[in-house]
């Protein structure tokens, strides 16, 4: 966290400096902007990855891909988890990749991209947490972020966990949601996965199922229909 918010200082900084003009503001609020963006997109892209194809035997992330694989068979047990649970894995990745940027640049576009794409980054499974946990029990802050679309709606997340199980992986806002499942973008990256290594996600199970645990290990998790490739295989 610590990182992320030296990055936001120096980004608010620079912004308000007499020095900085008008246009290189402008040029700022976009670099921010796309941070926003890609860090949904991003948090859809490694949703997806570990819903399909994560290991919960893995040395390192093992425990935290287990407590997301489980978190589709338990969705509520997510809202209970405690604040560093949800972001301590999002930390240590933010300190390793934004270290360099505090430390060696005053660009105000790069720190403005930086501290948006870390801190939504960074939260982001916090925002997932939030949008499983009662309204009554959220700070009106938070309430009032989902409300506007500025973070994970439990509205719009709610699609994530009604069969086929197919779409809405993201989870900072779900802004990139719409055009990924309208092109169905991850059941493309499966096919292509399949056809080049021989690797099948864990969402090529039966139809309509929801993950089965036996011994606490994930059995078969379906999140979308691919029996034309089943057949086809």
């Amino acid at each position: 966290m610590t990182t992320v918010m030296i990055s936001l200082a120096k980004f608010i900084s620079i912004f308000l400096s007499g020095s900085t003009d008008q246009w290189s503001r402008i040029q700022s609020i976009f670099a921010a902007v796309a941070g926003y963006v890609l860090s949904d997109f991003l948090s859809g892209m490694v949703h997806w990855a570990i819903d399909n194809y994560g290991d919960p035997n893995h040395p390192v992330l093992g425990p935290h891909i287990e407590g997301i694989l489980r978190h589709h068979r338990q969705p509520w047990v997510l809202a209970h988890r405690h604040f560093a649970t949800n972001i301590y894995v999002q930390g240590a990745a933010a300190t390793i990749l934004f270290t360099p940027v505090n430390v060696f640049s005053d660009d105000l576009n790069l720190l403005a991209f930086t501290s948006v794409f870390g801190c939504c980054g960074f939260l982001s499974q916090q925002f997932h947490a939030w949008a499983h946990r009662p309204r009554q029990k959220l700070p009106p802050l938070v309430a009032a972020l989902q409300d506007w679309g500025i973070i994970l709606a439990p509205s719009h997340h709610a699609g994530h966990h009604q069969s086929p199980f197919d779409k809405k992986y993201c989870i900072v806002n779900g802004i990139c949601d719409w055009i990924l499942d309208k092109s169905r973008f991850f059941s493309g990256i499966e096919v292509v996965l399949f056809h080049m290594l021989g690797v099948r996600p864990v969402s090529w199970g039966e139809p309509n199922s929801t993950i089965c645990v036996h011994d606490g290990e994930p059995l078969v998790s379906i999140f979308m229909d691919t029996k034309t490739i089943r057949q086809s295989s």
